[in-house]
């Protein structure tokens, strides 16, 4: 029990189980998550954003780790988009691949096995982390979402720059991009946010993770998961073995060694984040597969995060 990925992770099967009993027992019927993942999406996750993102200084962040990191994710996101065959159900499946569960699990673990310096830049990550990769999959899934729309429709076709023009403000005014924006020029400002303001926020992002897992569980009760078990090992497979694998490689190509690549290589072997989850439901695309995934990635990951933690240290001597 005290080792650091047990610790880590063990809280985070316990609240899927807990959201998968709340289901079968009907005390949470299905007719209401969509309502409760509004709740998540539209205000914990907001609250989160903005907090998180009201304290960041660009000017004392080191983006050449962090930078390399999103480089590895984007373009695993690519490929797996390309191979599947664009279109936004096949976005939402990439994400699964790419997006870590960086803040649940991450910060205890890495907090845990490598210690307060180790932390440094998993923060630095975990500030951009949103912005990022889920500003990036945003903007993707609505150009995506525009063209399997307007393929929909038997009028004239809708031109290519108007539809990249809606899919673009369709992206920035959303509820990811907007409190990440706002939180990171309200960071600039340098006054900070006062007590009587920052503590409602915090309260309402430490309510993020918990419910959104608890949430994943009610999903995953009348889920169809055999149906879907092959589909959730591969994605799960992607995120906690591919995708380390390859920020291993790259980092060490780039000339990273000890406790940067350590980290970064850490964060991209951690599980799936409950975003992709939540991103999935919005968008209503591979829903129970991603339910699926989450789940089965977080079970997974007690072994495969052991494993990368495991060889890290032999690898690199």
């Amino acid at each position: 029990m005290d080792h650091p990925v047990v610790s880590s992770l063990l809280p985070v099967v316990l609240l899927i189980l807990v959201g998968v009993v709340t289901g079968k027992l009907k005390l949470i019927r299905q007719e209401a998550v969509r309502d409760l993942s509004n709740l998540v999406f539209l205000v914990l996750t907001q609250a989160l954003l903005f907090r998180t993102m009201s304290s960041v200084h660009v000017q004392d962040l080191d983006f050449a780790p962090v930078s390399l990191y999103f480089a590895v994710a984007a373009s695993l996101f690519t490929v797996m988009l390309l191979l599947q065959g664009p279109s936004s159900r096949a976005a939402v499946i990439a994400l699964s691949g790419t997006f870590s569960n960086t803040v649940m699990i991450g910060i205890p673990l890495v907090g845990l096995a490598y210690g307060k310096d180790a932390l440094v830049l998993l923060f630095t990550l975990i500030s951009l982390h949103a912005l990022v990769l889920l500003t990036f999959a945003t903007v993707v899934l609505e150009l995506l979402s525009a063209r399997e729309e307007s393929a929909q429709h038997d009028g004239p076709a809708r031109h290519p720059l108007k539809s990249v023009g809606l899919a673009v403000r369709n992206a920035v005014v959303h509820p990811v991009p907007m409190p990440i924006i706002a939180g990171l020029l309200y960071a600039q400002t340098g006054w900070g946010l006062p007590d009587v303001v920052d503590r409602p926020l915090q309260l309402l992002g430490n309510a993020f993770g918990p419910v959104a897992l608890v949430l994943v569980g009610v999903t995953l009760s009348n889920a169809a998961i055999g149906r879907n078990l092959k589909g959730a090992l591969a994605i799960s497979a992607v995120k906690t073995l591919l995708h380390p694998a390859l920020m291993a490689l790259a980092g060490y190509l780039a000339g990273l060694r000890g406790m940067s690549l350590t980290v970064l290589v850490v964060a991209a072997s951690l599980p799936i984040g409950a975003n992709v989850f939540l991103f999935s439901q919005r968008y209503q695309k591979a829903e129970d597969l991603v339910t699926a995934s989450v789940a089965v990635s977080t079970l997974v990951a007690l072994v495969t995060v052991t494993l990368v933690m495991y060889l890290l240290p032999l690898w690199l001597g």
